[in-house]
C-alpha cells in the first residue's frame, strides 16, 4: 500500500509492517494505525527511526530502542495493560521511546517514563506509563549517542 509520510514523501509499505495501538498513543487516542519507517539508503537501520501514523501524514515521532541510550533500562508496567498484545516473550517483545530533538541537538532526549510496547508477533502496540519514578521524562542522552557513534565508527 502506498502511505504518505512527514519525512519521506510517499513510500511503499507491506500491510503486515502495520501496527495497531488498540488505545491510539498519549495525545492521539483517535490515531490507531503507525510503521516504523526510515530512510535504509544506507542500508541499514539508523538507530532513531520514525513511528509513522497511517492515518495522519503529518504525525511522525523520532523513536529510538531505551537499551541503546540506557542498557540497564528495566521499567515497571502493570501487566494488565500489555494484556492487549497478546502473549508478550523475550523474542516478540518490542520497546522503543519517543525522542525529542530541539535546535541544539546536544539537548535531545527520550521519553523513558512513556515507552511504546509492541508484540512484534501480533503487531499490536500501546503506550504505557512506568511505574518506576526513577525514569525520566526528558533522559538526555547526546553524549551516549556520541559514543556509540564513535565505537561503530561514525562521526
Amino acid at each position: 500500500m502506498l502511505v504518505r509520510t512527514k519525512h519521506f514523501g510517499e513510500v511503499e509499505l507491506d500491510e503486515d509492517k502495520i501496527i495497531i495501538f488498540d488505545q491510539g498513543i498519549l495525545g492521539f487516542t483517535d490515531c490507531k494505525k503507525y510503521a516504523i519507517i526510515y530512510d535504509n539508503e544506507s542500508g541499514e537501520r539508523p538507530d532513531i527511526t520514525w513511528l509513522q501514523n497511517i492515518e495522519e501524514p503529518a504525525l511522525a515521532i523520532p523513536i529510538i530502542s531505551p537499551f541503546l541510550i540506557c542498557p540497564d533500562y528495566n521499567p515497571t508496567v502493570e501487566d494488565e495493560l500489555l494484556s492487549s498484545l497478546g502473549e508478550i516473550t523475550p523474542e516478540n517483545l518490542v520497546v522503543l521511546v519517543s525522542v525529542t530533538v530541539p535546535s541544539d541537538v546536544s539537548k535531545i532526549s527520550a521519553n523513558l517514563r512513556a515507552p511504546f510496547v509492541i508484540n512484534a508477533d501480533t503487531k499490536k502496540g500501546c503506550q504505557v506509563i512506568v511505574e518506576n519514578s526513577d525514569y525520566e521524562i526528558k533522559y538526555y542522552f547526546y553524549e551516549k549517542l556520541k559514543a556509540i557513534k564513535a565505537e561503530k565508527g561514525g562521526k
